[in-house]
């Protein structure tokens, strides 16, 4: 069928064209917002789930919700190098000087880049954070990154309140953040909490950020909602697949939607590959069937692999690449540190710094003690058919 009209869309953080089976997270994030709006306490959101299930996708929307409704909204990727002073700054410099595009906001927003300008200059940040203004002796200035931070979205939020108007931030890949920076800012995030300012943070991350941030500090689980985003129902993934084909005028066999929701496990990435390649590979006009499904399988698989797959290995080390194969050789997961460490023939002391150092760059995670999994679906089999 024409290539040209393909509805499928794999890619990082691209919105399917049917977003289906996120309507909870979607409606719990516009009913924080309008609860702000109207001065009303509410939790911020934080997402977890594995990579491929739609997260970021999520997070876009969130913006766009904000968007809609007024606010104004801004976004943090967040990686290994991530600096949070850093990126906070830049962000809330952006919102303010977008608050300021009317005089009368610019008026009261000369107090906040002030002290932003504090803060900057008490941190020593690096990059384009700068504003042309005095610093706010006495505020954003302590050299304690909690109250320095709380001081910075506070004046945020009471700008935004006076203005009528909200601030929203979307951090994504939220695990990579340091500890001693995730506990500042849900300790800012407490102090705006307390005097119900219109200011939102959405975050999302992987499912060890669940013990991260609760280590971070105590009352987290307080000012986070959390939501596990998960793998799509058999329902879902026939409404991802069939709703874009209907606008398009093509259908989906019986036999065929089934073999891809069994191939792609319910994954909405996944479901995009193969939904992609099963259009590209189909005869037509109107239809795709089991037939074509099954011809198209060996190449989503070979893009899955040279793509999605393959980027999240190419920076490890032979020496983690070696525990990512002896976790693959046991099976599927979760597994066992011991037994890893067993496959590998050395004790677990000897391999933990390269359990370590793979949990730090994103590529397998442990909710409990003893206990590790990798942090991409069907990861175990891209592993045996490539390395093993």
């Amino acid at each position: 069928m024409d290539p040209i009209r393909n509805p499928y869309s794999p890619g990082a953080g691209s919105r399917p064209p049917a977003l289906v089976g996120r309507d909870l997270e979607l409606d719990k994030f516009s009913i924080t917002l309008q609860r702000l709006a109207a001065g009303r306490s509410n939790r911020s959101l934080l997402l977890t789930g594995l990579r491929g299930v739609g997260k970021t996708v999520l997070l876009g929307e969130f913006g766009r919700i904000a968007s809609v409704n007024g606010w104004y909204h801004e976004a943090i990727e967040a990686n290994e190098a991530t600096e949070l002073p850093v990126a906070m700054a830049n962000v809330i410099r952006k919102a303010t000087l977008r608050l300021s595009s009317t005089k009368r906001a610019s008026d009261r927003a000369k107090r906040t880049l002030s002290v932003l300008r504090s803060f900057q200059i008490r941190w020593k940040l690096p990059g384009d954070v700068s504003v042309e203004t005095e610093p706010f002796a006495g505020l954003g200035d302590s050299g304690d990154l909690d109250s320095d931070l709380g001081d910075l979205l506070v004046d945020l939020g009471e700008l935004a309140r006076e203005h009528k108007t909200g601030v929203s931030f979307t951090i994504d890949e939220m695990q990579y953040l340091s500890r001693a920076h995730l506990a500042s800012l849900v300790s800012a995030l407490h102090r705006v909490s307390q005097s119900n300012l219109p200011v939102l943070v959405a975050a999302a991350g992987l499912p060890s950020l669940l013990g991260i941030i609760g280590q971070a500090k105590s009352y987290a689980e307080r000012l986070f909602e959390f939501s596990e985003i998960g793998s799509l129902s058999h329902e879902e993934c026939h409404r991802a697949l069939q709703e874009p084909a209907n606008e398009e005028g093509v259908r989906w066999e019986a036999q065929a939607l089934a073999r891809v929701v069994e191939l792609s496990g319910g994954y909405p990435y996944f479901l995009q590959e193969f939904g992609k390649q099963s259009w590209d590979y189909a005869a037509g006009p109107d239809a795709i069937t089991l037939e074509e499904v099954s011809v198209a399988v060996p190449e989503a698989i070979r893009e899955l692999d040279g793509g999605f797959f393959r980027v999240r290995i190419d920076r490890v080390n032979e020496s983690e690449r070696n525990y990512l194969r002896a976790m693959a050789a046991l099976g599927k997961g979760p597994y066992n540190s011991g037994a890893v460490a067993a496959k590998l023939a050395k004790k677990a002391t000897q391999v933990g710094p390269h359990r370590d150092a793979l949990i730090r760059r994103g590529l397998i995670y442990s909710r409990r003690y003893g206990e590790i999994d990798f942090t991409v679906p069907m990861f175990d089999e891209y592993i045996r058919r490539s390395f093993q």
